[in-house]
């Protein structure tokens, strides 16, 4: 399949998609490797972000050819796939690396988190984490990336500043540190959107929610405005597919039916507006597409596993960061 997502999805619903994507770090740490080196870190269930801050070497994510990796390289890795880095020894090329395994265990609070492979100065500084980036419960815009997604970045797009940010913002822990890393997150994100839309590479191997530019039309619609009255038949007018193509191909690209996905977003909207306060349990119904209390409450606790009262006296509480 050819061609580009700018050319078939309008500039404004890119806009929504982006503003209303839910994104924040999981971990986050820097990685340091030395020269004859290897740095071996397992693979997780939530993609990978690795940024290379300064020297060379290759990256490797399972099967795949090994990545060179320069300064602002900027790495995608699939869920689930372990990957190393490694640092070529001049003196001798041919001599396999001595390798450390990094482990993701309890660090001290209040401590950076740092994996290194060798002694003294590293030749290559990467920041290296797992984030979440997704429109839901379980609608990861990341949902089916088979192989890495590799930019060139230079130092103008300060991605490096930003990520470094995350990282000191996790460490010292204070208050709106979670704020602080969603918006640093993001901005590298919107980057590598930018970014990809002039790649060589089509969008179908990298997006499969946005891979179908009907699909995300209707999409970014209900990720815009979650509490709207909208039905099947609006969605596929929207996305100009007669009712039955649009089920199937929403179902295809986003992994789930269209209301299924919509009752998504609205719970998620409506946590955020119980966690936020200042409004009754009954605007926040309508708010998010309810007419009825009821019909509400039952939903809320169906997809949170608490009452709507329950979750915001602290009875439950939004994706955090896993490994403070």
């Amino acid at each position: 399949m050819n061609g580009f997502l700018a050319v078939k999805i309008s500039p404004s619903d890119l806009d929504s998609l982006m503003t209303t994507l839910e994104v924040h770090f999981l971990r986050l740490a820097e990685c340091l490797v030395s020269e004859g080196w290897r740095l071996e870190i397992p693979g997780t269930d939530a993609p990978g972000i690795h940024y290379n801050v300064s020297g060379v070497g290759t990256l490797t994510v399972g099967e795949h050819p090994p990545i060179p990796i320069m300064p602002h390289t900027l790495v995608i890795i699939p869920p689930g796939k372990p990957f190393w880095i490694d640092v070529a020894s001049d003196r001798a090329p041919d001599a396999p690396p001595a390798t450390v395994e990094a482990q993701w265990r309890d660090f001290a609070p209040g401590a950076l988190r740092r994996f290194v492979a060798g002694h003294g100065d590293p030749n290559v500084i990467l920041i290296c984490g797992y984030f979440r980036a997704a429109y839901g419960a379980s609608m990861d815009l990341f949902r089916g990336l088979q192989r890495p997604i590799v930019e060139q970045f230079d130092e103008s797009h300060q991605l490096d500043a930003k990520l470094r940010a995350a990282l000191a913002e996790l460490v010292a822990q204070e208050v709106g540190m979670g704020a602080m890393t969603t918006t640093l997150l993001k901005q590298v994100l919107v980057a590598l959107l930018r970014r990809s839309l002039n790649s060589m590479e089509t969008w179908v191997e990298r997006f499969s929610m946005l891979s179908d530019p009907h699909v995300a039309k209707a999409f970014a619609e209900m990720a815009a405005h979650p509490g709207a009255p909208h039905t099947i038949q609006s969605l596929s007018q929207r996305a100009g597919l007669s009712r039955s193509a649009f089920m199937a191909r929403f179902a295809r690209s986003v992994g789930r039916a269209p209301m299924v996905a919509l009752r998504e977003m609205r719970m998620r909207q409506a946590a955020s507006m119980l966690t936020a306060g200042g409004q009754s349990i009954e605007q926040i119904a309508q708010a998010v597409g309810y007419t009825n209390r009821s019909s509400f409450m039952r939903a809320f606790r169906q997809a949170m596993g608490v009452d709507p009262t329950e979750y915001r006296t602290g009875g439950a509480s939004s994706p955090r960061d896993d490994a403070r």
